[in-house]
């Protein structure tokens, strides 16, 4: 498991630039106004940074920017690192720019002297987020990760305002610990095990064996995990926030530790990656975790389906016909169409059980929402326009791209099936859109419910602004904010 690099406040010291180790960052807006922390270090370094800010170099700088000195003069550090930054960025500047940081502190301690620096703790989170690195597997141990101090007039006010950004970043990690892990390690039962730990930060924590789930009825969610040797489950996460009269916010995940397709099964090529195929769970995960750590007013129940799909003489066969929890009976044409069958009998119980206010669920579900959108963009379904505007407004705030794609009976002719209810796919036509209606047959009349297909952000090839190579932890951020703005009870 990675940690988060640790991140402290502390009243801003101009005179300790000077003997401060690893590196020191200045802030410097675009048209060069230098702050105390800035005049400072050019009198340490006789006039250096004045003529980097007269530069052609520093000119051209965009927001966010960083740009290093190395072994500056009269500094004990190896870099002074000039941020970019105007003193009250946006809220996205201000993230991009810790991130920018982060990157080049390669592993060293850091001081960043921010002065009197708008939005810092949004600065801190961005370094928090950048920071992180998955070398758990790798036998030769990295160097410890430094630490972030950060100066600055106002360090008591910014770390209170840092600390609930702070758990999100937890919860970040905690996603992406897992949908990084490799399938022998993480199992259904070794998932399940690191989701029990989290009732040491409060959480009620529930699991529901196969004996429980068949008992239950819960008959397509076992039909992906037969033909395994790893025990399928459904681990039940509460936290109770809010008024305890207030019904819960549910949030629902997908979580296939591994992926071969089953029966139907995938090429070769590339399936070493549906390792992330539980990814929707692991983001249900994160945002349990970054709720409980900040204390939220809120009461919202995660629920996750643990399973392996593998192919064996016990495995469901294409042309099977399986009975879910609701009643309906589905014909599974493709096995590898496997995360609906096991969301729709969770998404089924978390309503019988729970009866919530509303309904998300998250996947890493189809290949087709990638040909759409491509990695830039979750896929977003919904049946009620004030709860998908919402859940978009949050996403649009917390700089994660989520796009709205449409439903409609039209849809539906391709999930007929002749011997069942339906079918579990609907040809390669709008692939992610009958995989959304396919699960709007389990969500119950006037259940506010979005769909969110995860499977082109929950791990990606190249690194982004807030993550390196692999798993993004897409979903906990926004999720969190949804929860914030429209859920939490006010302090009273």
């Amino acid at each position: 498991m990675s940690s988060l690099v640790p991140i402290r406040f502390q009243a801003l010291d101009v005179d300790a630039m000077a003997q401060a180790e690893g590196r020191v960052v200045i802030i410097i807006p675009s048209d060069g106004r230098m702050s105390p922390a800035a005049r400072r270090a050019n009198r340490l370094t006789r006039g250096a940074v004045a003529r980097l800010v007269e530069s052609e170099k520093f000119g051209k700088a965009k927001t966010g920017d960083v740009i290093s000195m190395a072994w500056p003069g009269g500094m004990m550090a190896e870099a002074l690192d000039v941020l970019v930054l105007p003193r009250r960025p946006e809220h996205d500047e201000a993230r991009k720019a810790g991130a920018a940081l982060a990157k080049v502190a390669g592993g060293k301690d850091m001081l960043v002297m921010a002065g009197n620096q708008v939005r810092c703790e949004e600065l801190a989170l961005g370094i928090a987020l950048r920071s992180y690195d998955f070398d758990a597997h790798k036998t030769k141990e990295s160097d410890e990760a430094g630490a972030v101090t950060i100066g600055h007039s106002k360090h008591d006010e910014i770390e209170a305002g840092f600390a609930p950004l702070y758990a999100v970043a937890d919860g970040v990690r905690m996603t992406r610990d897992l949908t990084n892990e490799p399938a022998n390690v993480l199992t259904t039962t070794e998932f399940a095990n690191r989701l029990e730990e989290m009732q040491a930060l409060g959480l009620e924590v529930e699991v529901l064996d196969e004996d429980k789930l068949a008992e239950l009825g819960m008959r397509t969610l076992l039909s992906v995990g037969q033909g395994s040797d790893s025990p399928s489950k459904v681990v039940v996460m509460h936290w109770k926030g809010g008024d305890k009269d207030d019904a819960p916010l549910a949030l629902v995940g997908k979580g296939v530790v591994f992926d071969t397709g089953g029966i139907s099964l995938k090429p070769a090529g590339g399936m070493e990656d549906m390792t992330m195929d539980m990814g929707g769970a692991g983001v249900v995960a994160g945002t349990m975790r970054g709720l409980a750590k900040r204390k939220a007013k809120a009461n919202v129940v995660g629920l996750v389906g643990l399973v392996e799909n593998m192919p064996s003489g016990s495995a469901t066969r294409p042309g099977d016909v399986v009975t879910s929890m609701k009643g309906d009976t589905v014909e599974i044409i493709n096995t590898d169409a496997e995360g609906r069958l096991v969301l729709c009998d969770v998404m089924w119980y978390a309503q019988e059980r729970f009866e919530p206010v509303g309904m998300i669920d998250l996947a890493t579900l189809t290949g087709a929402v990638i040909i759409g959108l491509g990695h830039e963009n979750a896929g977003v379904f919904s049946n009620n326009d004030t709860f998908c505007d919402a859940f978009l407004k949050s996403a649009k705030a917390e700089d994660e791209g989520a796009w709205r794609l449409p439903l409609g009976e039209g849809y539906d002719k391709q999930l007929k099936s002749r011997i069942a209810d339906m079918k579990n796919v609907g040809g390669r036509p709008a692939g992610s859109i009958t995989a959304a209606q396919f699960l709007q047959r389990f969500v119950k009349e006037e259940m506010p419910w979005i769909h969110l297909d995860i499977a082109g952000v929950a791990s990606v090839s190249s690194e982004t602004s807030y993550a390196p190579k692999g798993a993004t932890g897409w979903g906990v951020r926004a999720l969190s904010r949804f929860v914030q703005d429209n859920f939490e009870t006010a302090d009273e």
